[in-house]
């Protein structure tokens, strides 16, 4: 027994073994760890995802969500972790969320929080403008938020010629609204048309607008063209930009807490 003793105290007071059995206790430790990790990394974990393809400011219903189970790992912050934290949420307006995506906290929103996207953009020293358009004015819905287009007017002069020139030149557009006030592109399984073009103008051209769309008598007609297009043709005078505010001026004034009021020389009751 005594010499059992001897031999186990010469054995740990081997420096070479003592050297041996700390690294295989590191490496012992160093394998837990990095497998408790692993295991942790890659245990599944269950999320909520979208069962169908989640169109701009919809509401997020019950049928909606769909669970699926995902490596830990592949959870990030800013993901919602229960089909209860995203039901009855809405969609962001700048938001696509398809289907089978899991729902990150940027696409998802309350209500209360979703803004008119046209309202956003307006600037704070600009009144917003919604400006009519059709199938044909909108060139079949190929006018874009953020494209810039002219505004030409075409009407007819005190003695009777037709007169076409360029209004406005490279205002920017907002959002192109349908006839029900959606946003026209926000939608790709909605066949929207466009009926308003919004723009963010400055008052004085807010107003010239304005009393522009009063002159019916002259037969006036606001016309939309891509930036750098023109809308005259070969029967019809061209006059510039200064003749047309001018003429717009001379017939229509504007009344005191007014922003525009239409002129008409021929009725009396003003309509």
């Amino acid at each position: 027994m005594n010499n059992l003793i001897i031999s186990i105290r010469r054995f740990f007071k081997n420096k070479n073994t003592v050297t041996i059995l700390g690294v295989i206790v590191i490496l012992g430790l160093l394998y837990w760890g990095y497998s408790s990790q692993v295991n942790g990394a890659v245990a599944p974990i269950s999320v909520p995802v979208a069962a169908q393809t989640i169109q701009p400011r919809t509401e997020i219903t019950e049928a909606m969500v769909t669970t699926i189970e995902v490596p830990s790992i592949s959870i990030t912050d800013n993901v919602y972790r229960t089909a209860n934290a995203v039901v009855g949420k809405y969609s962001a307006v700048n938001a696509v969320i398809p289907a089978g995506s899991m729902f990150y906290t940027e696409s998802v929103v309350d209500k209360r929080e979703l803004p008119d996207n046209a309202f956003v953009e307006v600037g704070d020293d600009e009144i917003p403008y919604l400006f009519p358009v059709d199938l044909e004015s909108s060139f079949v819905n190929s006018i874009y938020p953020g494209n810039k287009i002219d505004i030409y007017m075409k009407a007819e002069d005190t003695s009777g010629k037709i007169m076409v020139g360029k209004l406005i030149a490279d205002l920017e557009v907002v959002a192109v609204k349908d006839a029900s006030g959606k946003n026209v592109f926000e939608n790709t399984e909605e066949d929207r048309q466009a009926a308003y073009f919004i723009f963010g103008l400055d008052e004085e051209i807010h107003i010239l607008l304005r009393k522009a769309s009063y002159l019916s008598n002259y037969g006036v007609e606001l016309i939309p063209v891509p930036h750098g297009g023109t809308a005259v043709s070969e029967d019809e005078t061209r006059v510039s930009t200064e003749y047309l505010k001018n003429f717009i001026n001379a017939n229509t004034i504007v009344l005191e807490g007014q922003e525009g009021t239409k002129k008409n020389n021929n009725n009396d009751n003003g309509e």
